[in-house]
């Protein structure tokens, strides 16, 4: 076991390249089982869950072999079970997405409870409907079996525009036979992205980036190269880092569109940013934000003088992945805030490790708080209960006074690749060490 040990209050500057985005990471990966070919995926994050998505692939026979620091092949020729192994899965929530490809290749799939984040119920109910309209059966005992004589096209409406479920109902309808329509689907970036590499594995997939997917089956499909873009998570984490460090930032490789809300609701909190086009040496065009130095840090309150609320929600909306970030940045702007999280009735209760460290937060109930700021944080030892929680404790040691120790740090690892090294890059003092 490992700790991050950092001294705070310093401005953090510089240049960063983001690492893939992993929640488009993972589906790519489980979607590359449903092939024989190889798959050869390019920007993947080095991070722990995609490492346990390649365990996962190669208990059940398959392949997955790390051909330059961040390009994979993958081969599903050698899957010859559709039995999960139950330590495996326990480690990460993403082993479910195995579920719709395994379905559709094997025709049967053992899947454990899969684990993840600690941060409320999050119910499966919507992926085993979703493929129980495509024609399997689902057996819930210690573990779920699904099984099928044959996946058949359907029209599905699904019950909650879950990502996941989209993407385990996209996956077995692209081998189903007949014509699926996916209804109330999400579309999410990381969807899409997992849309565009099915067609490039010969999938026929409509409606990519709408609500309404059309998916008309195919007998087999082949391989294909696909990159993943960068995460506009992580992005929107060194955002809200840079600002309440005073530090002047430059991000390299940034999708606009995927930043259009998050850009939005760090301007309610004082947190202003730009985006500009650039031209590579090779004549490529990308994008680059920029967090200017000195932010007002300022919440800008609703007309009339109300307090303002911050909310998330399914895709446009501000994503519940930086819910813990924004209330970090939050603790110092000047001015009151409410804090609406609508997904997880878990993913509020960090803010006792931010309060131990002298913000002044009010924790209404499992999915509100009030933030009133700025406070000055000071260090402290907390532990990082899920992902983007240690982000926001890590964030919230960086802008501290003093010695913060953060434990518990496999959760940040899961997520973001080499961070203490970006970190360092920009200034930082943080170091990585046994957490004896």
């Amino acid at each position: 076991m490992e700790k991050f040990v950092i001294e705070g209050g310093y401005p953090l500057s510089g240049e960063l390249t983001p690492s893939g985005n992993k929640n488009e990471a993972l589906p790519v990966l489980a979607a590359c089982l449903l092939t024989d070919e190889v798959v050869t995926l390019r920007n993947m994050p080095r991070i722990r869950d995609v490492e346990v998505m390649c365990e996962v692939i190669e208990s059940i026979g398959g392949r997955a072999r790390w051909v330059e620091r961040n390009t994979l092949e993958v081969s599903g020729a050698g899957v010859r079970t559709g039995e999960l192994d139950a330590r495996l899965c326990q480690r990460i929530r993403a082993s479910i997405l195995f579920a719709g490809p395994l379905l559709a290749r094997m025709g049967r799939v053992v899947l454990p409870p899969p684990g993840g984040d600690v941060i409320g119920r999050r119910r499966l109910d919507t992926h085993f409907h979703a493929l129980e309209a495509l024609g399997a059966r689902v057996a819930v005992r210690d573990v779920y079996e699904l099984s099928t004589r044959g996946l058949v096209g359907a029209d599905i409406f699904l019950d909650e525009a879950s990502v996941t479920a989209t993407e385990n109902a996209l996956m077995a309808a692209a081998l189903a036979k007949g014509t699926t329509v996916i209804r109330n689907a999400a579309c999410e970036p990381h969807v899409c992205a997992l849309a565009r590499l099915l067609n490039a594995m010969g999938a026929q997939i409509s409606g990519v980036g709408s609500n309404q997917l059309t998916i008309e089956g195919v007998e087999r499909l082949g391989g294909a190269t696909h990159e993943v873009e960068s995460d506009y998570l992580e992005i929107g984490s060194f955002m809200g880092l840079a600002a309440i460090t005073g530090g002047a930032l430059k991000i390299h490789r940034v999708q606009p569109d995927s930043l259009r809300m998050i850009r939005a609701v760090f301007e309610r909190l004082g947190v202003y940013t730009q985006v500009n086009q650039v031209t590579g040496a090779d004549g490529r065009v990308s994008a680059e934000l920029l967090v200017p130095p000195h932010q007002p840090l300022a919440v800008r309150p609703d007309y009339h003088n109300h307090v303002p609320k911050i909310d998330n929600s399914i895709w446009p909306a501000f994503p519940t992945d930086l819910m813990s970030i924004a209330i970090t940045v939050a603790t110092q702007c000047k001015g009151t805030v409410l804090f609406f999280e609508k997904m997880f009735e878990g993913r509020m209760f960090f803010v006792d490790h931010l309060q131990a460290m002298g913000a002044q937060i009010i924790l209404c109930d499992p999915h509100r708080v009030v933030v009133v700021g700025p406070q000055p944080l000071r260090g402290a030892k907390v532990q990082s209960p899920d992902v983007r929680a240690g982000m926001a404790l890590l964030i919230a040691g960086l802008c501290a006074q003093g010695r913060t120790e953060i434990y518990n740090i496999h959760q940040i690892d899961r997520g973001y690749e080499r961070v203490d090294e970006k970190l360092r890059a920009l200034g930082a003092h943080i170091e990585r060490l046994p957490a004896s």
